[in-house]
């Protein structure tokens, strides 16, 4: 007796629940947020109902219908399981709660099914019988030739027991149920976790019966009515339903008369094969239509993990653009040209040295004028280089700071931010310690590729080269100042001796092959500033995904799952 119909289908449908269970293990929720225990809780439930009942229901086609009694404690499930074997097979007392393991009974045939099947494969097993208490998370396994071959019950601990392993017991037994029995008492049946853990089975798709015990003489049709009142309001009023009235116990066990009605509809469900299949596909499939909402749900707890993700990576963004949209607007507004290389500029350009970098041609062979052309930088130029580098240097690292800070300002502010800080990023500063080496290396490299533009497409106009020759190297420093927004700023060279870098430029190159070279020259900085500020905010992106935080393709995975699921079935 299988699941489907089909062989190969259940082949297949194995496949794909295993897939899903692959897929729902995977799943980290690392942030605490909003709906995350929840969440967390969620992920268990579904790994093990799949890992404990829906896997193993697969393979165990010839097992029998598990009947799982839950209940509050003192309801009398022990007692009504011991009535129903005959024999007193589990604990019972005034002590609460009784019971500390799972008692399953079963007819001798299918023991060693449970002892060493795939149900439940996280719990330990013992055969039976069993003392009074055993300590710890472990499955005691009775046969008894009372039970039909077809039915197996099994009696949980308390699920509002003091004990919290016991409510983990008890719900998760729930989920492995085939027909979970509720057992509740005429004084109890009103509190709230017993429509809780009845609301929780209806969800999970699981066969529900419900037993109210204890139900006292004269005033138990008012009970009855009331209790049959809130079945239907919490919408599980077409589960079957019995009384057990307040009577007397003898040797743990209640007169037969009083568990005859719940006797014979559990052997009519295990003996009539076709109305047994029936409530196994039906809690089988009732699963497996839950699995419809609960992992969709999964998964959007997983898109609001990536969603914090994709914020905290837009803080890092945010932050390193703003600093280069900044330093686009410092290195244009002349703001780098004052103090040190102010000073350096009126000293290169006002002592004659600017104006020296530039010869008249006379009327001399070719190779005596290049003999001649200056070949070592004068003491000022290298020192404005010097400073110019400098400066460039301070502005793109103190820019780099800044955003680094601004970054770790804006994740202390978010709860997500500070936990990532507070664990794999404890250690993290605003900038990396390598940022000055790398700063240095670029802006040198800038400058030499200043001054190859200079050389390869500074080709003076006609009307000047025919008279005047000119220092690379010096005019690549002065395409540098000009760029660097030299003449924006308010700042005036003493003296007037100086000459307008921009003039000068457009004098000796024109205008169009100026544009052309600081077009460029300004566009290659930009980048290295690019590559270093990316370099930095790797670093932020490296802590997000050393912390685990789930991507994009975890929430795809899952709804991808839940779609192969509804195709294979």
């Amino acid at each position: 007796m299988g699941v489907t119909a089909d062989p190969s289908r259940e082949v297949d449908l194995a496949r794909v629940l295993t897939q899903l269970r692959d897929q729902v293990s995977e799943v980290r929720f690392v942030l605490d947020m909003p709906g995350v225990e929840e969440a967390r809780a969620a992920q268990l439930e579904i790994k093990s109902q799949l890992d404990d009942y829906v896997l193993p229901r697969i393979r165990g086609k010839s097992a029998p219908m598990l009947v799982v009694l839950g209940g509050s404690t003192g309801a009398g499930k022990s007692t009504l399981v011991n009535t129903l074997v005959g024999a007193r097979v589990s604990a019972t007392g005034v002590l609460r709660p009784t019971t500390s393991s799972p008692i399953l009974v079963c007819h001798p045939d299918h023991a060693e099914w449970f002892l060493k099947g795939p149900l439940l494969p996280d719990m330990g097993r013992v055969p039976g019988p069993a003392p009074d208490a055993i300590a710890g998370d472990q499955l005691v396994i009775i046969s008894s030739d009372k039970l039909p071959e077809g039915l197996a019950l099994l009696d949980s601990p308390d699920f509002d027991s003091v004990f919290e392993d016991h409510f983990e017991f008890a719900t998760k037994l729930m989920s492995v149920a085939d027909l979970w029995l509720c057992v509740t008492t005429a004084a109890r049946y009103a509190d709230a976790q017993v429509w809780q853990m009845l609301q929780r089975a209806r969800e999970q798709g699981t066969t529900i019966g419900v037993v109210l015990s204890r139900v006292p003489q004269g005033a138990g049709s008012e009970v009855v009515e009331h209790f049959e009142q809130m079945l239907q309001e919490h919408g599980v009023g077409d589960a079957p339903r019995f009384t057990i009235p307040e009577t007397r116990i003898e040797d743990s066990r209640l007169p037969e008369e009083t568990v005859a009605d719940i006797r014979s509809w559990l052997v009519e469900l295990s003996e009539n094969i076709e109305r047994r299949s029936k409530v196994i596909r039906d809690t089988f499939g009732g699963v497996l239509d839950s699995f419809r909402v609960r992992v969709p749900e999964l998964a959007k707890q997983v898109e609001a993990q990536v969603e914090v993700r994709t914020m905290l990576r837009e803080e890092v963004e945010a932050a390193f653009a703003a600093a280069m949209a900044e330093l686009d607007e410092a290195t244009r507004n002349g703001s780098l040209l004052r103090g040190e290389v102010l000073a350096r500029w009126q000293d290169f350009a006002g002592t004659g040295d600017l104006l020296r970098s530039l010869q008249v041609q006379r009327n001399r062979p070719l190779m005596v004028r290049k003999s001649h052309r200056r070949r070592r930088s004068p003491a000022r130029q290298s020192a404005l280089k010097a400073a110019l580098r400098s400066g460039l240097e301070s502005l793109i690292i103190s820019a780099a700071e800044q955003a680094g800070e601004e970054v770790l300002a804006r994740w202390r502010a978010h709860p997500a931010g500070r936990q990532i800080l507070a664990g794999p990023a404890a250690g993290l500063s605003g900038v990396s310690p390598e940022l000055p080496r790398r700063v240095s290396r670029a802006v040198s490299s800038w400058q030499d590729h200043v001054l190859e533009l200079v050389r390869t497409e500074g080709v003076t106009k006609r009307s000047v080269a025919k008279r005047v020759t000119f220092d690379e190297e010096a005019l690549s420093i002065v395409l540098m100042i000009g760029l660097l927004g030299y003449g924006t700023t308010d700042v005036a060279v003493e003296g007037g001796t100086s000459a307008v870098p921009q003039r000068l430029l457009k004098a000796l190159f024109g205008a169009e092959s100026l544009r052309g070279m600081g077009a460029k020259a300004r566009a290659d900085l930009r980048s290295r500033i690019g590559m270093i500020f990316d370099e930095e905010a790797i670093r932020y992106g490296q802590v997000l995904d050393a912390a685990g935080i789930p991507d994009e393709s975890a929430a795809v995975q899952l709804y991808q799952a839940t779609y192969n699921l509804e195709v294979a079935r």
